[in-house]
């Protein structure tokens, strides 16, 4: 834990003093101006539990507009994933015409050898269930098909017939071509896991997003009060620097200066205010809340006890993170290239094989009696014997693609060790940093404490007083920058590694 939180940035500064008592009351009158300014800064309802870090990143995760994307974004994945694995299984379907037809003239053969053009109508109707599989070895298709088909003809000879295939088994297979199916496979499983830890990065930005949000807000707020107390002292130094102008202790430049300091310090509290109220949209915008939702924030003193072992962090983000299974699928898509051009402009063939029972008949019942056996096979092939190099140069070029692929691998892969390494390096020295800086905070509103109360007895002059307001101006806005610092470094390298250094468990 650490052991310093800035006393400034929680209290404020504390001015007493024994022997100033006249001022003190003074200054107390000054200091009851803070509630009705404050009254200008909008805040939460009191009955209303103030937002901690963690309940703005769980309400920015869940109702955030980022967050909302992010999981239209998966559910589309999941969705198109769950499509592929559908079209793997057993396709069924029905096709068909009906009817198709055609009234023309035609040539029509006579007995005598002649020809003559004859008038005539016909009508095809035919329906086919079949039902496929693809081989995910081979990359051929197994099917089981039942066809009925008809036709009537009507010119110089009427007739009408009836054919049916009421089961056919066949096979077609193409031979020394790329297996497609296969690699659609191999690619579809890589994007779906991609896609998974997209979706988790995608949340983990939302994390960063919302910490950086909620500590605008945070910081806004304490420097608004800052200022509002920097307004309310320097406009009691003012009174009191008068008085003493007029018994002669200051000279004429002292007093303007003290002025001016007073005009500059109400024209701060102007701009804390507008910072404010632009960090409050920006905010609610972040969780996604309504304009007239109260909101108040709070933030604790609990810092997560980690140690961010960089190894641990590499290997992680190695094996955790999207880019890594986007790396493997340039690869798995370069490999595939180059099987594709050494086999698609090769010698290649395609068989095709079927065996079932048919039959023909006048009659449709008749067509599914005393069935026959039908058989049919075929054997495509393809063979190129000029292509003027066009397949050497397909293969080289692929193969001058895949050697790409793997040095900008290589180099993602090395940019992602050393974002990991350094993500790891960058959340130790943030909380060193916030050690310090909250160490800073509270000796400097200590130390304007002090000077305060030595201005007002009069042990050191106006110079003195304003440069320690000036530093713990400075040590608060060091502070509250450190802790913004930390938890977005925090948050960072989870996003990085995709992994709770706290629990020890991969993010899911």
């Amino acid at each position: 834990m650490i052991e310093y939180w800035g006393e400034g940035a929680r209290q404020g500064a504390r001015v007493n003093d024994g022997r100033g008592a006249s001022a003190l009351r003074r200054m107390r009158s000054r200091l009851a101006c803070v509630a009705i300014m404050a009254a200008f800064v909008p805040c939460a309802a009191q009955a209303q539990r103030a937002i901690t870090l963690r309940d703005a990143i769980d309400l920015a995760q869940r109702h955030g507009l980022q967050a909302r994307a992010a999981a239209s974004a998966r559910d589309a994945s999941r969705r198109r994933d769950q499509a592929f694995t559908s079209r793997r299984l057993p396709q069924l379907s029905l096709t068909g015409d009906l009817p198709s037809y055609n009234r023309a003239i035609i040539p029509v053969l006579q007995p005598d050898g002649s020809t003559e053009f004859r008038a005539q109508r016909q009508t095809d109707a035919s329906l086919n269930l079949l039902m496929s599989q693809r081989l995910p070895f081979t990359g051929g298709s197994l099917f089981v098909s039942s066809e009925l088909s008809r036709l009537e003809v009507r010119g110089q000879r009427d007739f009408r017939n009836w054919s049916s295939t009421p089961l056919a088994l066949g096979i077609q297979q193409d031979i020394l071509r790329p297996n497609a199916f296969k690699w659609d496979g191999r690619e579809q499983d890589l994007r779906a896991e991609r896609a998974e830890r997209q979706y988790l990065e995608a949340r983990e930005d939302v994390a960063i997003a919302a910490t950086q949000a909620f500590f605008d807000l945070y910081t806004a707020r304490l420097g608004l009060e800052n200022e509002t107390r920097n307004a309310a002292v320097n406009d009691t130094l003012y009174t009191l620097n008068k008085g003493r102008f007029e018994v002669g202790k200051i000279g004429e430049n002292d007093l303007l200066q003290s002025e001016l300091a007073l005009l500059r310090a109400r024209t701060s509290v102007d701009g804390a205010r507008l910072t404010y109220d632009r960090a409050m949209a920006a905010f609610r915008l972040a969780i996604n809340a309504g304009a007239d939702t109260p909101v108040d924030i709070a933030v604790t003193d609990e810092i997560p006890e980690l140690v961010a072992d960089t190894a641990l962090a590499v290997e992680q983000a190695l094996r955790n993170r999207s880019q890594a299974f986007d790396l493997q699928l340039q690869e798995v898509q370069a490999r595939r290239r180059i099987t594709e051009a050494r086999l698609t402009n090769g010698i290649g063939a395609t068989l095709r094989a079927t065996v079932g029972l048919n039959q023909t008949a006048g009659d449709v019942n008749a067509a599914y009696r005393d069935l026959l056996n039908q058989q049919r096979f075929s054997l495509a092939l393809s063979m190129p014997i000029v292509q003027w190099g066009a397949r050497i140069n397909d293969i080289q070029a692929a193969r001058a693609d895949r050697e790409r692929t793997a040095a900008t691998g290589r180099l993602a892969r090395e940019q992602l060790i050393q974002e990991a390494h350094f993500a790891a390096l960058q959340l130790s020295q943030s909380r060193r940093q916030l050690a310090l800086s909250a160490k800073a905070d509270t000796v400097a509103a200590k130390r304007f404490e002090v000077a305060y109360n030595r201005y007002v007895i009069g042990k050191i002059d106006m110079d003195n007083l304003y440069f320690a307001q000036n530093e713990k101006n400075q040590a608060l806005t060091q502070y509250l920058q450190s802790l913004r610092g930390y938890w977005v470094a925090y948050y960072g390298l989870r996003r990085t590694t995709l992994y709770d250094f706290v629990t020890g468990t991969v993010i899911r």
